[in-house]
Protein backbone atom coordinates (compact mmCIF):
# COMPACT_ATOMS: atom_id res chain seq x y z
CA UNK A 1 0.00 0.00 0.00
CA UNK A 2 1.52 3.48 -0.80
CA UNK A 3 2.12 6.26 1.73
CA UNK A 4 -0.90 8.43 0.53
CA UNK A 5 -3.06 5.42 0.28
CA UNK A 6 -2.03 4.59 4.18
CA UNK A 7 -2.51 8.20 5.24
CA UNK A 8 -5.72 8.40 4.16
CA UNK A 9 -6.86 5.27 5.32
CA UNK A 10 -8.96 5.38 8.66
CA UNK A 11 -7.79 2.51 10.67
CA UNK A 12 -11.17 1.25 13.03
CA UNK A 13 -12.45 -2.18 15.10
CA UNK A 14 -13.71 -5.03 13.74
CA UNK A 15 -16.94 -3.67 14.74
CA UNK A 16 -16.94 -0.40 13.22
CA UNK A 17 -15.51 -2.31 10.08
CA UNK A 18 -18.21 -4.15 10.35
CA UNK A 19 -20.86 -1.50 9.83
CA UNK A 20 -19.59 0.12 7.48
CA UNK A 21 -19.08 -3.19 5.71
CA UNK A 22 -22.44 -3.56 6.00
CA UNK A 23 -23.73 0.35 4.63
CA UNK A 24 -21.26 -0.56 1.37
CA UNK A 25 -23.39 -3.79 0.78
CA UNK A 26 -26.59 -2.28 0.45
CA UNK A 27 -25.32 0.33 -2.00
CA UNK A 28 -23.73 -2.63 -4.22
CA UNK A 29 -27.07 -4.24 -4.04
CA UNK A 30 -28.73 -0.98 -5.01
CA UNK A 31 -25.75 -0.97 -7.46
CA UNK A 32 -26.31 -4.48 -8.49
CA UNK A 33 -30.38 -3.71 -9.31
CA UNK A 34 -29.79 -1.09 -11.43
CA UNK A 35 -27.64 -2.95 -13.24
CA UNK A 36 -29.77 -5.91 -13.77
CA UNK A 37 -32.43 -2.91 -14.73
CA UNK A 38 -29.87 -1.51 -17.72
CA UNK A 39 -29.20 -5.15 -18.71
CA UNK A 40 -32.73 -5.50 -19.08
CA UNK A 41 -33.25 -2.36 -20.82
CA UNK A 42 -30.72 -3.38 -23.22
CA UNK A 43 -32.04 -6.48 -24.13
CA UNK A 44 -35.45 -4.32 -25.08
CA UNK A 45 -33.62 -2.30 -27.68
CA UNK A 46 -34.68 -2.28 -31.04
CA UNK A 47 -32.85 -4.42 -33.68
CA UNK A 48 -31.85 -3.27 -37.00
CA UNK A 49 -31.69 -5.41 -40.22
CA UNK A 50 -28.04 -5.85 -41.22
CA UNK A 51 -28.61 -4.92 -45.08
CA UNK A 52 -25.03 -4.55 -46.52
CA UNK A 53 -23.27 -7.93 -47.49
CA UNK A 54 -19.65 -7.68 -45.61
CA UNK A 55 -16.80 -9.93 -46.34
CA UNK A 56 -14.19 -10.86 -44.09
CA UNK A 57 -10.63 -12.79 -44.74
CA UNK A 58 -9.95 -15.56 -42.09
CA UNK A 59 -7.82 -18.66 -41.53
CA UNK A 60 -10.26 -20.48 -43.35
CA UNK A 61 -10.53 -18.34 -46.27
CA UNK A 62 -13.30 -15.57 -46.94
CA UNK A 63 -16.17 -15.08 -44.74
CA UNK A 64 -19.44 -13.21 -44.69
CA UNK A 65 -20.96 -11.95 -41.24
CA UNK A 66 -23.53 -14.42 -41.12
CA UNK A 67 -20.51 -17.48 -41.61
CA UNK A 68 -19.33 -15.80 -38.48
CA UNK A 69 -21.83 -17.35 -36.40
CA UNK A 70 -20.69 -20.87 -36.65
CA UNK A 71 -23.78 -22.29 -36.55
CA UNK A 72 -24.80 -20.11 -33.34
CA UNK A 73 -27.67 -17.22 -33.27
CA UNK A 74 -25.77 -14.52 -31.52
CA UNK A 75 -22.51 -12.93 -32.47
CA UNK A 76 -20.28 -10.81 -30.38
CA UNK A 77 -17.55 -8.86 -31.97
CA UNK A 78 -15.10 -7.25 -30.25
CA UNK A 79 -13.30 -4.13 -32.82
CA UNK A 80 -9.41 -4.16 -31.81
CA UNK A 81 -7.00 -1.70 -33.09
CA UNK A 82 -4.99 -2.75 -35.63
CA UNK A 83 -4.64 -0.83 -38.33
CA UNK A 84 -3.18 -2.08 -41.96
CA UNK A 85 0.63 -1.18 -41.66
CA UNK A 86 0.50 -0.90 -37.72
CA UNK A 87 3.41 -3.17 -36.43
CA UNK A 88 1.42 -4.21 -33.58
CA UNK A 89 -1.80 -3.75 -32.08
CA UNK A 90 -3.29 -1.69 -29.31
CA UNK A 91 -2.10 -1.93 -25.63
CA UNK A 92 -5.43 -1.53 -24.33
CA UNK A 93 -7.45 -3.50 -26.85
CA UNK A 94 -4.32 -6.30 -26.08
CA UNK A 95 -5.24 -6.00 -21.96
CA UNK A 96 -9.25 -6.46 -22.85
CA UNK A 97 -8.08 -9.60 -25.62
CA UNK A 98 -5.94 -11.23 -23.11
CA UNK A 99 -9.03 -12.76 -21.64
CA UNK A 100 -11.13 -14.07 -24.62
CA UNK A 101 -9.29 -17.26 -24.97
CA UNK A 102 -10.99 -18.07 -21.48
CA UNK A 103 -14.24 -16.28 -22.38
CA UNK A 104 -15.02 -17.62 -25.79
CA UNK A 105 -15.63 -21.19 -24.98
CA UNK A 106 -18.57 -20.54 -22.25
CA UNK A 107 -19.94 -17.98 -24.51
CA UNK A 108 -20.49 -20.59 -27.05
CA UNK A 109 -22.26 -22.76 -24.18
CA UNK A 110 -24.69 -19.87 -24.48
CA UNK A 111 -25.40 -20.19 -28.43
CA UNK A 112 -22.95 -17.03 -28.59
CA UNK A 113 -19.56 -17.21 -30.90
CA UNK A 114 -17.28 -14.72 -30.04
CA UNK A 115 -15.04 -12.91 -33.02
CA UNK A 116 -12.25 -10.43 -32.99
CA UNK A 117 -12.23 -8.12 -35.82
CA UNK A 118 -9.58 -5.65 -37.21
CA UNK A 119 -8.88 -3.60 -40.43
CA UNK A 120 -5.40 -4.84 -40.73
CA UNK A 121 -4.82 -7.83 -43.25
CA UNK A 122 -4.90 -10.84 -42.36
CA UNK A 123 -0.82 -11.86 -42.34
CA UNK A 124 -0.82 -8.79 -39.87
CA UNK A 125 -3.43 -10.07 -37.86
CA UNK A 126 -1.72 -13.39 -37.69
CA UNK A 127 2.12 -11.76 -37.07
CA UNK A 128 0.67 -10.46 -33.95
CA UNK A 129 -1.92 -12.78 -32.61
CA UNK A 130 1.61 -15.28 -32.48
CA UNK A 131 3.19 -13.28 -30.40
CA UNK A 132 0.61 -12.90 -28.06
CA UNK A 133 -0.01 -16.36 -28.10
CA UNK A 134 -3.72 -15.85 -28.54
CA UNK A 135 -6.25 -18.64 -30.03
CA UNK A 136 -9.91 -17.00 -30.42
CA UNK A 137 -10.96 -16.42 -33.52
CA UNK A 138 -9.86 -13.13 -35.39
CA UNK A 139 -10.57 -12.24 -39.17
CA UNK A 140 -9.71 -9.22 -41.25
CA UNK A 141 -12.11 -6.55 -42.53
CA UNK A 142 -9.76 -4.87 -44.60
CA UNK A 143 -11.17 -3.56 -48.05
CA UNK A 144 -14.61 -3.52 -46.74
CA UNK A 145 -16.65 -1.39 -44.67
CA UNK A 146 -17.81 -3.05 -42.36
CA UNK A 147 -15.14 -0.82 -39.77
CA UNK A 148 -16.80 2.45 -40.92
CA UNK A 149 -19.96 1.34 -40.88
CA UNK A 150 -19.56 0.54 -37.04
CA UNK A 151 -17.69 3.88 -35.96
CA UNK A 152 -14.64 2.00 -35.40
CA UNK A 153 -12.41 3.09 -38.21
CA UNK A 154 -11.89 6.37 -40.28
CA UNK A 155 -9.76 7.03 -43.06
CA UNK A 156 -6.06 8.44 -42.02
CA UNK A 157 -6.57 12.47 -43.28
CA UNK A 158 -9.60 12.56 -41.07
CA UNK A 159 -8.07 12.26 -37.91
CA UNK A 160 -6.91 14.97 -36.89
CA UNK A 161 -8.41 18.09 -39.41
CA UNK A 162 -11.81 17.28 -38.79
CA UNK A 163 -14.10 15.98 -36.62
CA UNK A 164 -15.69 12.00 -36.65
CA UNK A 165 -18.79 10.27 -35.97
CA UNK A 166 -17.74 7.62 -32.56
CA UNK A 167 -19.64 6.58 -29.35
CA UNK A 168 -23.23 8.65 -30.87
CA UNK A 169 -21.23 12.02 -31.36
CA UNK A 170 -19.52 13.94 -32.95
CA UNK A 171 -15.36 14.40 -31.82
CA UNK A 172 -12.02 14.67 -32.08
CA UNK A 173 -10.16 10.64 -31.54
CA UNK A 174 -6.55 10.91 -32.14
CA UNK A 175 -6.26 7.81 -34.40
CA UNK A 176 -7.87 6.21 -37.48
CA UNK A 177 -8.87 3.15 -35.67
CA UNK A 178 -11.07 2.73 -32.71
CA UNK A 179 -12.14 0.42 -29.90
CA UNK A 180 -15.69 -1.05 -29.79
CA UNK A 181 -17.70 -4.00 -29.06
CA UNK A 182 -20.81 -5.02 -31.00
CA UNK A 183 -23.52 -8.04 -30.62
CA UNK A 184 -25.96 -9.39 -33.88
CA UNK A 185 -28.26 -11.93 -33.77
CA UNK A 186 -28.74 -14.30 -36.58
CA UNK A 187 -32.41 -15.47 -37.63
CA UNK A 188 -32.36 -17.87 -40.67
CA UNK A 189 -30.51 -16.27 -43.34
CA UNK A 190 -31.03 -12.34 -41.16
CA UNK A 191 -28.65 -10.81 -39.38
CA UNK A 192 -29.57 -8.08 -37.12
CA UNK A 193 -27.52 -5.42 -35.43
CA UNK A 194 -28.79 -5.45 -31.36
CA UNK A 195 -26.57 -3.72 -29.78
CA UNK A 196 -22.56 -1.63 -29.68
CA UNK A 197 -20.63 -0.44 -27.44
CA UNK A 198 -17.49 1.96 -27.04
CA UNK A 199 -14.94 4.12 -25.07
CA UNK A 200 -16.01 3.71 -20.91
CA UNK A 201 -18.61 1.33 -22.53
CA UNK A 202 -15.98 -1.46 -22.61
CA UNK A 203 -14.67 -0.93 -19.02
CA UNK A 204 -16.91 -4.24 -18.45
CA UNK A 205 -14.91 -6.11 -20.41
CA UNK A 206 -11.83 -5.23 -18.36
CA UNK A 207 -11.44 -8.14 -15.44
CA UNK A 208 -8.12 -6.91 -14.12
CA UNK A 209 -9.94 -3.37 -13.58
CA UNK A 210 -12.90 -5.16 -12.29
CA UNK A 211 -10.42 -6.47 -9.21
CA UNK A 212 -8.73 -3.48 -9.14
CA UNK A 213 -11.60 -1.52 -8.12
CA UNK A 214 -12.05 -4.15 -4.93
CA UNK A 215 -8.68 -3.29 -3.71
CA UNK A 216 -7.65 -0.29 -1.37
CA UNK A 217 -5.97 1.46 -4.20
CA UNK A 218 -7.93 0.92 -6.96
CA UNK A 219 -7.06 1.22 -10.35
CA UNK A 220 -4.31 3.86 -8.61
CA UNK A 221 -4.40 5.82 -12.02
CA UNK A 222 -4.70 9.55 -10.59
CA UNK A 223 -0.68 10.84 -10.37
CA UNK A 224 -0.01 8.99 -14.21
CA UNK A 225 -0.19 11.39 -17.44
CA UNK A 226 -3.36 9.58 -18.59
CA UNK A 227 -5.54 6.97 -18.37
CA UNK A 228 -3.86 3.27 -19.11
CA UNK A 229 -0.59 4.80 -19.26
CA UNK A 230 1.03 1.63 -16.85
CA UNK A 231 -0.26 -1.03 -19.88
CA UNK A 232 1.68 -2.40 -21.64
CA UNK A 233 1.22 -6.17 -23.77
CA UNK A 234 2.12 -8.66 -21.75
CA UNK A 235 5.23 -9.94 -23.20
CA UNK A 236 6.71 -5.83 -22.42
CA UNK A 237 5.77 -5.49 -18.89
CA UNK A 238 9.81 -6.45 -18.13
CA UNK A 239 10.49 -3.70 -20.48
CA UNK A 240 8.75 -1.00 -18.83
CA UNK A 241 11.03 1.98 -17.48
CA UNK A 242 12.47 1.47 -21.03
CA UNK A 243 9.26 2.41 -22.69
CA UNK A 244 8.49 6.49 -23.84
CA UNK A 245 4.97 7.46 -22.22
CA UNK A 246 4.39 9.94 -24.97
CA UNK A 247 4.88 7.18 -27.77
CA UNK A 248 2.98 4.53 -25.73
CA UNK A 249 0.44 7.39 -25.88
CA UNK A 250 0.27 7.34 -28.94
CA UNK A 251 -0.36 4.25 -29.94
CA UNK A 252 -3.02 3.61 -27.61
CA UNK A 253 -4.51 6.74 -28.41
Amino acid sequence: MSATTMQTAKVVSPAEWLEARKELLAKEKEFTRLRDELSQKRREMPWEKVEKQYVFEGANGPETLPDLFDGRSQLFVYHFMLGPGWKEGCPSCSYIADSFDGVAIHLAQRDTTLVVISRATLPEIDAFKKRMGWKFKWVSSFGSDFNPDYQVSVAKDERFNQDVYYNYSVGKFPSEERPGASAFFKSGNDVFHTYSTYARGLDILLPTYNMLDMTAKGRDEDELPYTMSWVRHHDRYSERKLIDPQKLAKISA
